[in-house]
C-alpha cells in the first residue's frame, strides 16, 4: 500500500484527489490549516484508518517535514486561491503560494520523496490574447495570486534539475465540481452562479459577460494528477490541464438556467482588475504525456455540481 501527502487536503480540489487515493487503496495524510478547507470535506473518509488528517501550515517546515516523512509522494494543493483576494492581500499571497511551495519542495528534497504534483494555475499567461494557451508561451501574470502561482512552478522545475525531484506541475482551467464553496468573499464564479439561481436571486457579473474560460470539471483534474502520479520519467513538466474548450459566462449561465429551469437574468458590474478577458487551454501536451482526456464535458459537470448544491442546501451539509 502507497501513502501519499495530500497539502490543502482539506480544501475543494484537495479532498477530491484525498478521496481518489483513499478510493484506490492508498493510505492518505492530509495536510490543512482550514483558513479556506473544510473538515466535512473529508467526512467520507470518516473512521477510515487510511488517512490521517493534520492541522497544520505549509509555512511551518517542522509540520511540514513531520507529516511528510514516508510518503512515496506530495500533491501540493494548498494555496490561498483567488485573484481579488491577492489584489487585497498580496504578501498573504506570496508567503503561502510561493514560500509555502518552496518549504514543501525542500521537505521532499530532504525526506527523499520521488514525485511532486504542483497545482499550477492558467492565470499565469496573463492577458495574452493569442488562443490556445500552450505551455511554450511566455507567462505574463496580471496579479499578485498569478505571480505567487508561477513563482512556485519555477521553483519546481529548479528543484527538479538540482535535486532530482520528479516534479509535474498541472495548470488547472477554472475547476468547478462538487465541495467548491460559494459562501467565501472570493467565490468561484460557478458556485456563486447556481447558489444565485437556487436562491431566486440575479447572478452578478464583473463585466459584459463575454470574457470567455476553459471551465474544468474537479474529475478530469483528479484524474491528470492520478495520471501524473503513475505516468512514467516525469521531471520538471509543466502541462495544461483543462477541457479545451471555451465558453462564455452568459453562455455557461445559459447553460445553467436550462439545468435549473429558472431565469438568470444577471446584473452586471465593472470588471475587476487582474481578470483576464479570455482562456482557452492547448492540452496536446497533457495528452501525449499522461494520455490525459477530460472525460466529463461542462454541462455534464454542471448537472453533477447542480445535483450536489441543491442536495447540500436540502440536507443543510456543506456544499
Amino acid at each position: 500500500m502507497s501513502e501519499y501527502l495530500v497539502t490543502g487536503g482539506a480544501g475543494f480540489i484537495g479532498s477530491h484527489i484525498a478521496g481518489a487515493l483513499l478510493a484506490r487503496g492508498d493510505a492518505v495524510r492530509v495536510l490543512d490549516n482550514f483558513s479556506t478547507g473544510r473538515r466535512e470535506n473529508l467526512d467520507f473518509a470518516e473512521g477510515g484508518n487510511r488517512l490521517r488528517i493534520v492541522n497544520g501550515d505549509v509555512r511551518d517546515p517542522r509540520a511540514v517535514e513531520e507529516v511528510a516523512s514516508g510518503v512515496d509522494a506530495i500533491f501540493h494543493e494548498a494555496a490561498l486561491p483567488s485573484v481579488q483576494r491577492s489584489i487585497d492581500d498580496p504578501a498573504a499571497s506570496h508567503a503561502v503560494n510561493a514560500d509555502g511551495t518552496v518549504i514543501v519542495l525542500e521537505a521532499a528534497r530532504k525526506l527523499g520523496v520521488r514525485r511532486f504534483m504542483y497545482a499550477g494555475s492558467s492565470s499565469v499567461y496573463g492577458d495574452n490574447p493569442s488562443l490556445p494557451k500552450s505551455e511554450e508561451m511566455l507567462p505574463a501574470p496580471m496579479s499578485p495570486y498569478a505571480v505567487s502561482k508561477l513563482v512556485g512552478e519555477y521553483y519546481c522545475q529548479v528543484y527538479a534539475r538540482l535535486y532530482g525531484i520528479q516534479t509535474v506541475t498541472l495548470r488547472y482551467f477554472n475547476v468547478f465540481g462538487p465541495r467548491q464553496d460559494p459562501d467565501s468573499p472570493y467565490a468561484a464564479v460557478v458556485p456563486l452562479f447556481i447558489e444565485a439561481l437556487a436562491a431566486g436571486r440575479r447572478p452578478l457579473i464583473y463585466g459584459d459577460g463575454h470574457q470567455s474560460r476553459d471551465f474544468t470539471f474537479i474529475d478530469n483534474v483528479v484524474r491528470a494528477n492520478i495520471l501524473a502520479l503513475e505516468a512514467p520519467g516525469l521531471s520538471g513538466e509543466v502541462l495544461n490541464v483543462a477541457m479545451g474548450e471555451r465558453v462564455s459566462l452568459l453562455e455557461m449561465l445559459e447553460v445553467l438556467e436550462r439545468i435549473m429551469g429558472r431565469p438568470a437574468n444577471p446584473e452586471h458590474a465593472p470588471a475587476r482588475a487582474g481578470d483576464v478577458k479570455h482562456s482557452l487551454a492547448d492540452i496536446a501536451r497533457a495528452r501525449q504525456v499522461l494520455g490525459y482526456e477530460p472525460g466529463v464535458r461542462m454541462e455534464e459537470g454542471l448537472r453533477l455540481t447542480v445535483t450536489h448544491v441543491l442536495a447540500s442546501r436540502d440536507t443543510g451539509k456543506t456544499r
